[in-house]
C-alpha cells in the first residue's frame, strides 16, 4: 500500500527523532521524502538509508514546488505543521496512539514490540531509539503505533482507533477516539511481568500497554508472555554496564516527576543509588529547582551539573547550582556536590559507589556524553 504515492515532501527538521520517522515512514508509503536539518543526529543515518535526500547547513534549505512541513523546533518557517503530517498519517491506517507527561517512548514500544512479537507486523512511529525494534520507526503493515505529543496540544489533531493517556487526561482529544483506554481499572502488573524494567510507574504504564492491545484484539495471556522478553528505550533506564559491581544506568528523565520515579526504581536494584544530574533548560531549571532538588534528595547522593541551555541561553543569575541548593534545602546534609562539567560528575559519583550500588546518569541533554567517563573511572 502507498497512499502517499505522486506526493513530494520536504521535512524541515528531519533530524528529530520524531520527525525522522515521519519522513521514513512517508518515503516506504511512497512520497518521494527529502528534508534539512541545522545539525547531524544519530536519527540522520536510517533516514539516508530509506532514500532520503538530507541536506544540514546552518540556516533552513527549501524545495520549490514540494510541499513544506515544518518542526515544531523552528516556528519561523513557513509551511505545514508536524502536528496535520502526523494527524495524515495516523488516518492512513488503523492507528494506536500514546499520550500523556511520562512515560510515552516506553509504553509506545511496549505495545509495538508486543505486536511485532504476536507476528501482527506493525509499523511504528517512536521518539526514542529502540534496540530490539531496530530503531525507532517501523515500515510494516498491521497497526499504526505513535508516540503522541500534547506539549503544544497538537495531539488534540490525532483520530487514532485506540488512544492511550498515561497522565493528565484531555477530554478534548479522547472525546475524538472511538476506543479511549480510560475508565479501565488499571493495577499496576506484578512485579516480575516486566524483568527488564524495574519501578512502578513501568508496571503501570505496561497495564496501559496491555489494555490497549486486548482492545486491539490481542489476549491478555499472550501479550503477558511476549512483553516480559521488553529490554526498554534508548535512554530510559538503559544498562550501560557494571564495574567491580556498581551498576550503571542512563536515563532521560528531566522533569521531577520522571527524576524521582527513576531513582525509586533503581531502589529496587541496588543497595545505595547515586545521581549523576544534568538540569535541561534554564527557564525549566528556574522554575522547576525546588522540585528538582526534592526528587534529588531521593537519592542517596547526588551530582549535579551545568545546566543544558539547548535552544536557550543561561542568564548570568542562574546555573545548575539552583538544584543543588535545593535539594540541601529540601534535605540537610545530604552528600550532593556540584561539577559544572559532566566529565568532573563523572568521576565524582564513580568514587562515591561501592559494590552492589546503582549509578544513575541522568538528564535530557548531553549528559550521556559522561556514561562511558563513570565506567571508565569505575575501574
Amino acid at each position: 500500500m502507498q497512499p502517499l504515492a505522486g506526493r513530494r515532501i520536504w521535512l524541515v527538521g528531519i533530524g528529530g527523532a520524531g520527525f525522522s520517522a515521519y519522513g521514513v515512514l512517508a518515503r516506504v508509503w511512497g512520497a518521494e521524502v527529502g528534508g534539512w536539518d541545522r545539525n547531524e543526529t544519530p536519527y540522520l543515518q536510517p533516514v539516508r538509508a530509506a532514500g532520503i535526500e538530507v541536506v544540514v547547513s546552518p540556516e533552513p534549505e527549501l524545495r520549490d514546488g514540494w510541499e513544506i512541513v515544518v518542526s515544531s523546533a523552528y516556528p519561523t518557517v513557513a509551511g505545514r505543521s508536524r502536528a496535520e503530517f502526523l494527524a495524515e498519517l495516523v488516518s492512513l491506517r488503523r492507528s494506536i496512539v500514546v499520550g500523556g507527561t511520562h512515560g510515552k517512548s516506553t509504553t509506545t514500544a511496549l505495545i509495538a514490540f508486543a505486536l511485532r512479537e504476536l507476528g501482527r507486523d506493525p509499523a511504528f512511529v517512536i521518539g526514542a531509539e529502540v534496540p530490539q525494534l531496530g530503531g525507532n520507526a517501523g515500515t510494516g503493515e498491521g497497526w499504526l503505533v505513535v508516540e503522541g505529543d500534547e506539549s503544544d496540544r497538537t495531539i488534540e489533531l490525532l483520530r487514532p482507533e485506540i488512544g492511550v493517556e498515561l497522565a493528565d487526561l484531555f477530554a478534548r482529544w479522547l472525546a475524538e477516539v472511538p476506543n479511549p483506554v480510560r475508565g479501565w481499572e488499571l493495577e499496576p502488573l506484578p512485579a516480575d511481568a516486566l524483568p527488564h524494567l524495574p519501578g512502578e510507574h513501568n508496571r503501570r504504564n505496561g497495564a496501559a500497554a496491555l489494555a490497549a492491545l486486548e482492545l486491539a484484539g490481542e489476549e491478555r495471556a499472550a501479550t503477558a508472555r511476549v512483553v516480559r522478553e521488553f529490554r526498554g528505550v534508548g535512554r530510559r533506564f538503559e544498562l550501560a554496564g557494571e564495574v567491580r559491581g556498581v551498576t550503571v544506568y542512563d536515563d532521560y528523565a528531566h522533569h521531577p516527576t520522571e527524576l524521582a520515579a527513576t531513582i525509586v526504581a533503581a531502589r529496587e536494584l541496588g543497595e545505595r543509588v547515586h545521581v549523576l544530574f544534568q538540569p535541561h533548560l534554564p527557564s525549566r531549571t528556574r522554575y522547576l529547582a525546588r522540585e528538582l532538588g526534592g526528587a534529588l534528595a531521593e537519592a542517596d547522593s547526588a551530582c549535579v551539573t551545568e545546566i543544558y541551555a539547548a535552544r536557550e541561553e543561561v542568564p548570568p543569575d542562574l546555573s545548575g547550582k539552583a538544584v543543588v541548593d535545593a535539594a540541601a534545602e529540601v534535605r540537610p546534609g545530604m552528600r550532593i556536590g556540584w561539577a559544572p562539567d559532566p566529565a568532573d560528575g563523572a568521576r565524582i559519583v564513580a568514587e562515591w559507589a561501592d559494590a552492589g550500588d546503582v549509578v544513575l546518569v541522568v538528564g535530557a541533554g548531553d549528559v550521556d556524553r559522561a556514561v562511558p567517563l563513570v565506567l571508565e573511572a569505575l575501574r
